[in-house]
């Protein structure tokens, strides 16, 4: 028989490699923590319908990229592309508006899929992580998320980033700049691509995300947003920025990001790879306002604001920066046994080891004593406990200290405390 190989655009994370993914995971998670961000789990498949909305019909997401299959109930299901609209569904279908404590502050990690060609950073399936504060249009709160994306990626080592942000304006604005851009492009609408061409009309400014026309030289000389502004933005732009230098955060403004739906507004952001080493992609994470999503999908009027990013793409920044993260895999205790009746003993002691919250193992091997530590160097244990059949009968077992190489004979009786108190005492 063939051997049955992974689907393309996919990947195993094995031990050895899974580890760093916790450890960045739990970074985040633990910043999140301390903003008072709430972990929230959605399905990983939703109603299709949900994304069209949500997403956009006219984006490339929903009309090339979507894994959206009927299931036998003749409904139109769609593996989730996302994490922003899955989570407003929830907040709206579970009436979180309505608990007291506001703005809703959320967070979210786990697999989206899209059918792209696969290339370096981009996998059909991913994984994102992502933030979402709703319920509030205080400048503060744009300016706390974007402390929270950067402080994720400064903790883990990540110096050469850069924050780059623009203002897409309230609904009045972009109307001004829609319809300029709509002005400048038409003319010669003909000499860009068909999707372009499909956007004139429905939605302008996702022209000026085009990777097929971005050389053209209309892109360059098209109308920015920032002269569209009226007042109110203007105002609101600012106040993002001032609290922005308050807390020391840099950034840059660039005039041409653009978030295409048409419920994005105001403060639009990405965390940019600079300097060596990152290769072509160099976008590790988008976000933006979307004051509009939550009505759209059925809610009552509520402002957001969040951001996501791939933590694939971000493993690969680090990667690129050489850049080693603090942790380690080890085991605190191995056990080594000689002899057939400490052999059977030792199945009962790893079992009340790891009760006591000592992460430990045995040989399953029926290897001899050397390979047995052997098997403990290569586990990096912290503590080898010996056991044989002669020390069984006298009810006492050796524990050596592997990086002193400092040997003890103890009770048997005892070794459980023994050991959970020099763990522990390591850890404290």
């Amino acid at each position: 028989m063939s051997q049955i190989q992974i689907p393309r655009g996919t990947q195993d994370i094995l031990p050895g490699e899974i580890e760093l993914w916790q450890y960045i995971e739990a970074k985040a998670k633990d910043i999140c923590r301390r903003y008072n961000y709430h972990e929230i789990r959605t399905p990983i498949f939703e109603h299709t319908d949900l994304f069209q909305r949500g997403v956009g019909d006219t984006t490339d997401i929903v009309q090339k990229e979507m894994y959206t299959f009927e299931d036998r109930g003749k409904r139109s299901i769609t593996l989730r592309p996302e994490g922003t609209a899955a989570v407003v569904r929830s907040f709206v279908e579970k009436k979180l508006y309505g608990n007291t404590n506001q703005p809703t502050k959320l967070f979210y990690t786990g697999p989206m899929f899209r059918y792209e060609r696969p290339q370096s950073g981009r996998m059909r399936q991913f994984v994102q992580f992502g933030v979402e504060a709703l319920g509030s249009d205080d400048p503060a709160i744009d300016a706390e998320v974007l402390a929270l994306v950067m402080s994720i990626y400064y903790e883990l080592g990540l110096k050469d980033i850069k924050l780059v942000i623009n203002s897409l304006g309230d609904k009045q604005s972009r109307e001004a700049h829609r319809q300029a851009l709509i002005n400048h492009f038409k003319p010669s609408i003909q000499e860009f691509c068909e999707d372009c061409q499909g956007r004139l009309e429905k939605n302008p400014l996702r022209i000026l995300d085009c990777k097929k026309d971005r050389e053209h030289p209309l892109m360059a000389t098209a109308p920015s947003i920032l002269d569209y502004l009226n007042e109110e933005s203007k105002a609101y732009f600012e106040k993002v920025k001032g609290f922005l230098d308050q807390i020391g955060i840099r950034y840059e403004v660039d005039p041409t990001l653009v978030r295409g739906l048409d419920y994005y507004n105001h403060t639009a952001f990405e965390v940019m790879a600079e300097g060596e080493g990152f290769g072509a992609i160099t976008t590790l994470c988008g976000g933006g306002r979307y004051n509009g999503l939550v009505e759209e999908i059925g809610g009552p009027a509520t402002p957001g604001i969040g951001f996501a990013f791939s933590i694939e793409r971000l493993i690969m920044a680090l990667k690129a920066k050489k850049l080693e993260l603090p942790f380690e895999q080890k085991v605190d205790c191995y056990l080594v046994s000689l002899g057939e009746q400490a052999k059977d003993k030792t199945v009962e002691l790893l079992y009340q080891l790891r009760a006591a919250g000592v992460s430990a193992d045995k040989d399953y091997l029926d290897k001899k004593m050397k390979a047995q530590f052997k098997a403990a160097d290569r586990l990096k244990a912290s503590y080898t406990a010996i056991l044989g059949d002669d020390e069984l009968a006298n009810n006492r077992i050796n524990v050596k200290n592997m990086e002193t190489g400092e040997q003890v004979e103890i009770t048997l009786d005892s070794f459980i405390d023994h050991m959970k108190q020099q763990i522990e005492g390591g850890h404290a």
